[in-house]
């Protein structure tokens, strides 16, 4: 019955966000197609921190390395193929993650989190201080690639309603992906490797594979709305590889609820909303600039009171499942 519930929820929201460029002004469906995009990065950090038990501060690698791929791969005046170019930046993810997470994936705790850190950091100053990445000005993408079959359009992707409707194909699609997988038996096991991986081992598992190929699907699924992103914007710089890109994605995922991936779609959706209610200087004035502080109050509280996050507001207690949902 819950499980039912939870569907019919999601149907709701889903037909509620398709239908939402009906009524939403210009402003509202940008900062919506944001938000989705963000969704994406959100989920896939989830992977990583609610379902494997691995806490990383450089997902923003990922997101980065997508958007300066599409960004390289564009000509100046002329539109790229995007059935090329989405899969060569998830591809250069898929490949800086597997490169590293065979590195970081040796480590534990407090150390896995600062070699990610590292790793991340070691991404953000190679686009910074090259000029392969245009230094700290980085690179403007003037056209957006096209998206065609046998010759024909099928999403014009400079229209903003039908870069939406992308956007929210994509992020239902990393859902249902990512539903089916915590729910196979590679699910189960990474949900065993969370709870006590020395028992896992034992067992049999090869856990390093089972983390390793976990962190090269939560990179490539980042590098989508790393690509969403700088597609939306038009411009990337080495800005959103920093490490406080990862610690907004990782508050996106506390505050939603870690382990639910639809936590991880209503956390991005709260946190943006809120920063955009906080720093709205018309309702709150002057105190309006020091928003950053009352969000570090509401996440705090969330986490005190709410260790479930938003999604498990009136929700019955129940045990730990990796059914995805």
């Amino acid at each position: 019955m819950n499980r039912r519930r939870s569907d019919i929820a999601l149907a709701a929201a889903l037909l509620a966000l398709a239908l939402f460029p009906l009524a939403g002004s210009t402003f509202y469906l940008q900062l919506v197609t944001k938000i989705m995009a963000m969704a994406i990065f959100a989920m896939s950090l989830d992977l990583l921190v609610g379902y494997t038990g691995l806490v990383s501060l450089g997902h923003a690698a990922f997101f980065g390395i997508a958007g300066y791929t599409l960004a390289l791969l564009s000509p100046q005046y002329e539109a790229a193929n995007l059935w090329t170019t989405l899969p060569a930046a998830m591809a250069a993810c898929a490949m800086f993650a597997l490169v590293t997470g065979a590195l970081v994936l040796r480590t534990s705790g407090i150390y896995f989190i600062m070699v990610t850190l590292a790793f991340a950091q070691m991404a953000y100053f190679v686009f910074h201080d090259t000029a392969l990445g245009g230094g700290s000005d980085g690179i403007y993408i003037y056209v957006k690639p096209e998206m065609k079959l046998a010759g024909r359009t099928l999403l014009d992707l400079g229209d903003l309603g039908q870069f939406y409707d992308l956007v929210l194909i994509l992020m239902t699609a990393v859902y249902l992906f990512l539903r089916r997988l915590l729910g196979s038996p590679f699910g189960r096991a990474l949900a065993g490797i969370r709870a006590n991986e020395q028992r896992m081992r034992s067992l049999g598992f090869p856990t390093f594979r089972y983390k390793l190929a976990a962190y090269v699907i939560a990179g490539a699924l980042a590098g989508i709305s790393g690509y969403l992103a700088a597609l939306q914007f038009g411009f990337v710089n080495p800005e959103i590889l920093s490490w406080h890109n990862s610690g907004i994605v990782l508050m996106m995922v506390i505050l939603g609820g870690m382990g639910t991936l639809h936590g991880a779609i209503i956390g991005a959706f709260a946190l943006v909303l809120l920063q955009e209610v906080l720093a709205n200087q018309a309702w709150f004035g002057e105190a309006a600039k020091h928003w950053q502080l009352a969000m570090g109050v509401l996440i705090v509280l969330v986490a005190l009171f709410l260790p479930r996050g938003l999604a498990g507001l009136g929700a019955r207690p129940r045990k730990a499942s990796a059914d995805g949902r």
